[in-house]
C-alpha cells in the first residue's frame, strides 16, 4: 500500500532518481523547454518549480541552495541571470506541460516508439518566443480604413496655404 507516499519513484533507486531530475532541471533552465515522458515531466514540475521561486531574490545563500539541487554552476549562473528576473513578478506555475497528441502531424510522435509511454515538451512559461509574440501583437490597436481618411482630411485642411488667412 502506499498510503502517504507523493513521489513519483519512477522505477528508480533514490540516488538515481535524484540524479535524473538533477539533470533534467538543468537542461531545462539551459535549454527552457525540453522533450521528455509525461511521468518524468510531472515529476521535474515539482522538483524544479521550488528552485525557481528561490532564483527570484539573488543572495549567496539561495545560490548555494540551488547549486546543492542542480549540482551544475552554468545551470545556477543561468537561473539567477535570466529565468529569476523574468519570472519574478509571477506568484508560481512558471513550468507548462505540454503533450504530444496524435491528430497534430507536425508535432513529434506522441507515444514512444520503443516501449509505447506518452511523450510531452515541457517549457518555461516566459519564454515561449512564439506565444509573447503572438501576445504582443494582439495588443497592437487596429486601424480602420475609415480612421485613416479621417486623419488624412484633416492634415490637408491644415497645410494648404491657399486657405489659411493672412495676417498682416
Amino acid at each position: 500500500m502506499r498510503h502517504g507516499d507523493k513521489i513519483n519513484n519512477l522505477k528508480r533507486t533514490t540516488a538515481h532518481r535524484h540524479a535524473l531530475m538533477s539533470n533534467m532541471a538543468a537542461s531545462l533552465i539551459m535549454n527552457k523547454r525540453i522533450n521528455t515522458t509525461l511521468a518524468k515531466a510531472k515529476a521535474l514540475r515539482v522538483y524544479v518549480e521550488p528552485i525557481i521561486t528561490r532564483s527570484k531574490t539573488d543572495s549567496q545563500h539561495n545560490r548555494r541552495q540551488v547549486f546543492s539541487y542542480l549540482q551544475n554552476k552554468e545551470a545556477v549562473t543561468e537561473l539567477f541571470k535570466e529565468v529569476g528576473p523574468k519570472v519574478a513578478t509571477r506568484p508560481g506555475g512558471y513550468t507548462r506541460i505540454i503533450r504530444y497528441s496524435l491528430t497534430v502531424s507536425s508535432s513529434p510522435t506522441a507515444k514512444r516508439r520503443d516501449d509505447g509511454a506518452d511523450m510531452c515538451l515541457i517549457e518555461l512559461v516566459d519564454f515561449n518566443d512564439l506565444l509573447l509574440n503572438a501576445k504582443s501583437e494582439a495588443k497592437k490597436p487596429k486601424t480602420t480604413r475609415r480612421s485613416r481618411a479621417k486623419t488624412k482630411k484633416a492634415d490637408d485642411t491644415t497645410s494648404n496655404p491657399a486657405e489659411e488667412p493672412k495676417s498682416e
